[in-house]
């Protein structure tokens, strides 16, 4: 194979350093877990379908399983920073083989979360144009313009994205936390009540569709190690952001679904999710800080999805990257723009991908909530949190090898039982796919959407074989990064 040559504008296998501080990094990744969007969407969807009042808990306690994870997740970014992150984690950690099959399951994964999206703000945005300039475009009119932002953004500076989502989660967060207080100011008839927070609400029948779908509103936490390439002091930047972002998730979700219930009744929440859906929230907030407010507010959840747009196709871009500078992938993909560093050509496949489902979704007239949204996110979160666990044993594995100066705790102690746990709620999920979906357990979807994840991961084995047989140079350097351009400028 010939070494890539840098034309006018691109410069092969790196991408741009320095670019990032810790707030920047924590901003993309609560920019993807998508806060008011949780909260308007995912609590209450969790109330609804499950009929378990327990889930402030449960957002606690999925936070402290995570919490425990991100010691060995981040332990191993000291030793590889790599914009591949599960990717090469799983290389190093449990061979090449299942590290490919793990970014064949990336790719899937993330990209379903991100076009996934595109859905929720059609379906978002439409009635807000309706409203003030009494034009009703059909929602895929509506996604495409954010589409067509999300493009040219995602060819930009990747602190260009920071600044402008570091806005628009401040605003978001900030409204949330308005409409919290306001609840919890105004209690419902039966009074000031803590009864969701006790861990009493775990121990019900249905808790682990609970405990998934509290664990898929995490998703994006561990998008952190994504960016260490373009992180300033990444040693440092990386477990700041990874820390603080599960801190603020677990706090702000725990909160707004706690708050729910005090404005409610505990008794009283699940009917109420079931009648209002995603605009319980909203409802409430309109009772006690009248319309302007609630108008603002749906403005945010509108820019709370576009945010969380840039930064899934941010870290599916950086994916794409990282494959295609270690050859994975042609090596086309490991390119990136030198004026702004970012990943170009995988920025352009994802997109293109955007464009097609959006396209494909209008044409069929197939549900943009239901079908695209709704089932993307299910299986796209599906798909991380089996990230996750591959990537909780991969730690253990790789610091047995390598111990590399870390103490016990970053090796041992806490990768061991988050491993455990992270098995529970991945048997959880697989046994709670119906749920989760919203569909009955005979729904061809319930083995479908797993399987195909299935079916990547074993033509990411073969690939890696065919690698390996054909391509041993390359094979050779799957997991090395960005010593794997500079090994194969010769090959």
């Amino acid at each position: 194979m010939l070494p890539v040559k840098s034309g006018p504008d691109l410069v092969a296998g790196a991408l741009a350093a320095d670019r990032l501080g810790a707030p920047s990094v924590v901003y993309f990744v609560l920019s993807a877990a998508a806060p008011l969007t949780v909260v308007a969407g995912v609590v209450t969807t969790a109330y609804a379908v499950t009929g378990i009042t327990g889930l402030p808990i449960a957002f606690l306690v999925v936070g402290v399983v995570l919490a425990v994870f991100a010691v060995g997740y981040v332990a191993m970014a000291r030793h590889m920073a790599n914009a591949g992150a599960f990717y090469t984690y799983i290389s190093r950690g449990l061979g090449r083989p299942a590290g490919i099959a793990a970014a064949w399951v990336a790719l899937i994964a993330y990209n379903a979360l991100q076009v996934g999206l595109y859905g929720a703000f059609g379906t978002a945005a439409t009635p807000l144009l309706e409203r003030w300039l009494g034009l009703t475009p059909p929602w895929w009119l509506v996604a495409l313009v954010a589409w067509a932002l999300v493009a040219v953004l995602g060819l930009m500076r990747v602190d260009v994205n920071g600044r402008l989502l570091a806005v628009l989660l401040t605003a978001e967060v900030a409204v949330i936390l308005l409409f919290d207080f306001a609840d919890l100011a105004h209690p419902a008839a039966s009074g000031f009540s803590m009864e969701t927070l006790s861990p009493g609400g775990l121990f019900a029948p249905g808790v682990g569709a609970l405990l998934v779908i509290a664990t898929l509103g995490f998703v994006g936490f561990e998008s952190s190690v994504v960016f260490s390439e373009e992180s300033r002091e990444p040693r440092r930047t990386v477990p700041l952001a990874t820390y603080s972002a599960v801190a603020i998730i677990a706090a702000v979700y725990a909160l707004s679904s706690w708050a729910m219930t005090v404005a409610t009744g505990p008794a009283n929440i699940v009917a109420v999710a079931n009648r209002d859906q995603a605009d319980t929230i909203f409802k409430l907030a309109g009772a006690h800080l009248g319309d302007a407010v609630v108008d603002i507010a749906r403005v945010l959840f509108v820019t709370s999805l576009f945010a969380a747009m840039i930064s899934f196709h941010n870290t599916t871009a950086r994916y794409f990257f990282a494959l295609g500078r270690e050859r994975v992938l042609p090596a086309v993909f490991g390119r990136t723009r030198a004026r702004s560093g970012a990943p170009k050509a995988g920025s352009i496949a994802q997109s293109v991908f955007g464009l097609a489902v959006i396209l494909v979704y209008a044409a069929l007239g197939l549900d943009p909530l239901v079908q695209l949204f709704f089932y993307g996110g299910s299986f796209g979160g599906f798909g991380v949190l089996l990230l996750i666990f591959v990537t909780s044993v991969a730690v253990i594995v790789f610091f047995v090898r390598e111990p590399g100066g870390e103490t016990l705790a970053r090796r041992v102690i806490a990768p061991v039982p988050a491993a455990l746990a992270l098995a529970v709620m991945v048997w959880l999920a697989v046994t709670n796919f119906a749920a989760l979906l919203n569909v009955p357990e005979s729904d061809p979807l319930t083995w479908i959407l797993p399987g195909v994840y299935g079916v990547a991961a074993v033509i990411g084995v073969i690939w890696a074989f065919i690698l390996r047989t054909g391509q041993p140079a390359v094979y050779s350097l799957v997991g090395m990064g960005a010593k794997a351009a500079t090994a194969q400028d010769g090959i």
